[in-house]
């Protein structure tokens, strides 16, 4: 089966109503649908990288570096088709980051090619653990009204939904306020509901272990990135060795190296390693196994449409994150067959390759 061609398409999509988080305003949502034609008729396809300023130079890689070097290869070779990509990132006078996420477009159609190919779910293609998995709301964004009534209400809301758990926004307060909110959420989703607060990189060590102290007692199944990105292994580690809160990080890393150094360092207990960002499901799947090894859990940060089956796909998948229709309005549109959340778990879709359905007349009113 070989690579005829490779198309990718900007979407975008507004939010509607800016949301506030530790350190960034989120107005909009925007992605790149990528689709990988071969000669047999299958098309793969795939959409992620919830990249705004780089979109264009993203698309730019797609069309003039990247598809020039696997048009007329064999689609199944998708580990040689990623070495073959590789060497987009070595140029020092760009960004780098952006031949990464170039590379995670290509990669995640071409995974679903192979699984049309084989007419088989990806999970399951790769060994398959589960068929359903921990489903994870985010919320907890910033409000000016009732923030703490607010951020109850939204829990029970998000458990009632049938979410096990919501990772809830923190670090743009005080350690102090935001711990009152994160009591907030626990009062209002009540027992057994997984918090996981996340600062975005948002405090320094001290700050951290000033939050983690005061949320302890409140149950929280992880806390991610609580510290500054400057010397996170060091503090992360640092906290992990202090406080019994689980520690997750990874989102920010753009590569499998950089996964293994937290590992290394003892710094996380869960990796977030986002796909989209760092390479694609191929880059994911050896964080894993790299994960697995040093006894830690994974999960991809983001984009439930490869989170979901790729957590499937290993032994020590956490669970998969789905932002709610007011944080991605996009996801909620575009994917006409999204699986049903219920009792705290996702269902993977049973079609071929991510199984996804996508709505036509979506994509084609959000082409940016």
């Amino acid at each position: 089966m070989r690579i005829e061609r490779i198309e990718a398409i900007p979407l975008r999509m507004p939010l509607p109503r800016p949301l506030k988080a530790a350190t960034a305003l989120i107005t909009h949502r925007c992605t790149v649908l990528t689709r990988v034609y071969t000669d047999q008729g299958v098309v793969g396809e795939c959409f992620g990288n919830n990249e705004d300023t780089g979109q264009a130079e993203i698309l730019r890689l797609i069309r003039d570096e990247l598809a020039p070097l696997l048009v007329g290869r064999d689609a199944f070779l998708v580990e040689a088709c990623w070495q073959a990509m590789q060497p987009a990132t070595r140029d020092i006078l760009r960004d780098r980051r952006m031949a990464i996420r170039a590379i995670a477009c290509i990669d995640a159609a071409l995974w679903d090619a192979v699984g049309k190919a084989l007419n088989v779910p990806l999970h399951r293609m790769w060994g398959g653990y589960a068929d359903e998995v921990p489903a994870y709301a985010m919320g907890g964004y910033y409000r000016a009204e009732d923030d703490l009534g607010a951020v109850a209400r939204e829990m029970a809301a998000l458990r009632e939904q049938g979410f096990a758990g919501c990772k809830l926004k923190v670090g743009a307060l005080s350690p102090q306020a935001d711990a009152e909110r994160v009591r907030a959420a626990r009062d209002g989703a009540g027992p057994g509901f997984r918090l996981m607060p996340d600062p975005n990189q948002g405090w320094s060590y001290e700050q951290a272990l000033a939050f983690a102290r005061l949320v302890e007692p409140l149950d929280i199944f992880w806390l991610e990135e609580p510290c500054y990105w400057s010397n996170d292994r060091q503090d992360l580690a640092r906290l992990r060795r202090t406080v019994p809160i689980p520690v997750c990080a990874g989102q920010s890393e753009i590569s499998v190296a950089g996964c293994r150094e937290l590992m290394a360092a003892g710094a996380i207990d869960i990796c977030n390693y986002d796909p989209s960002w760092g390479g694609g499901p191929t880059a994911w799947r050896k964080v894993a196994a790299l994960a697995q090894a040093h006894g830690v859990g994974v999960l991809s940060h983001l984009e439930p449409q490869v989170g979901a089956m790729l957590a499937a796909s290993v032994p020590n998948g956490v669970g998969v994150e789905v932002m709610q229709p007011d944080r991605d309005p996009l996801y909620h549109a575009l994917v006409a067959n999204r699986p049903a959340i219920a009792g705290g778990r996702l269902k993977l879709p049973d079609g071929p390759g991510w199984g996804l359905e996508l709505d036509r007349d979506v994509e084609k009113r959000l082409a940016a």
